[in-house]
């Protein structure tokens, strides 16, 4: 006679954690989430830390930066913030960058700041004063008559045209990669189908903004994942056609499909891959 009780309770229990599951779920999340929690205190508090201890001989005024990006995002509805909004907030923070140590990348965050950590010889975007401040943060106005910010849902990227969180790396985008000079260096994830994606910030803002004249030597590293795919390389899918664009606008460059340094990085954090330990065994025999 217990049974049905149990196995009722049982079902009632298993459908409260499902709903738990969904609701706590990284895409849940996405869904319905608003803007940052406490953005105003990180993203002053990230600009005073950018001044005084990653690069302490700049010099810049957080404050107006600050106001000049509240001021872009909450004077307008959630989906009409334009690349110019933020125009002023961008004059406030101008920053000349390194020759030869810009890092571009697509579909390879991680292991791009891993790569970046262990060379220490480049700079991404995230490590400008605007990519150190927004990164990893979400916001968006309200469409009520009390201005602000809406930390109840902001809409998705990909709903809007003029997103508030895209339009300010559309534009932080736009700046790096129109500032690079020298060699740089293209980071692209070859396990994956169109590694170049002409629809990626890299691909539809950064490419085209590349001066020919200043950018010496484009090197591109195709790195696929240790186990595989293998879909694309430097003779075929996508990377062909980024060459061709390079090609036909005047850059020099080179590619590569099997960096000894990101494979490296790969095997630390993955060390029992096949690849891994037959590259530890033919190092041991030439060591003997």
């Amino acid at each position: 006679m217990n049974l049905p009780k149990t196995s009722s309770t049982f079902r009632i229990f298993h459908m409260r954690i499902c709903f738990l599951i969904v609701l706590f779920s990284p895409d849940g999340l996405r869904a319905e989430m608003g803007t940052t929690p406490n953005l105003k205190h990180i993203v002053k508090g990230r600009c005073y830390s950018y001044i005084t201890l990653v690069n302490p001989n700049s010099s810049y005024d957080c404050e107006k930066i600050w106001r000049e990006f509240e001021e872009a995002v909450v004077r307008e509805s959630p989906c009409n913030v334009k690349v110019k909004d933020y125009r002023r907030m961008f004059r406030a923070m101008q920053q000349t960058l390194p020759c030869g140590k810009l890092l571009f990348w697509s579909k390879t965050r991680e292991l791009m700041h891993n790569y970046a950590a262990v060379t220490r010889r480049f700079w991404t975007l995230e490590d400008t004063l605007v990519g150190y401040m927004f990164n990893d943060l979400i916001w968006c106005g309200q469409e009520r008559e009390d201005r602000g910010f809406d930390f109840n849902s902001c809409p998705e990227w990909s709903t809007c045209v003029n997103h508030p969180v895209y339009s300010l790396w559309r534009q932080a985008s736009q700046n790096f990669a129109a500032a690079a000079c020298g060699n740089i260096t293209v980071l692209l994830n070859g396990s994956i189908d169109n590694a170049f994606n002409k629809k990626s910030m890299f691909g539809s803002v950064e490419l085209d903004s590349l001066n020919p004249r200043m950018v010496d030597h484009v090197n591109i590293k195709v790195v696929a994942n240790l186990e595989g795919p293998f879909i694309e390389s430097c003779s075929q899918g996508s990377i062909v056609d980024l060459i061709n664009v390079l090609q036909k606008r005047g850059f020099h460059w080179t590619c590569t499909d099997s960096d000894l340094t990101l494979m490296n990085i790969q095997c630390v954090q993955n060390p029992q891959q096949f690849s891994c330990l037959t590259c530890a065994k033919s190092l041991q025999h030439r060591d003997l």
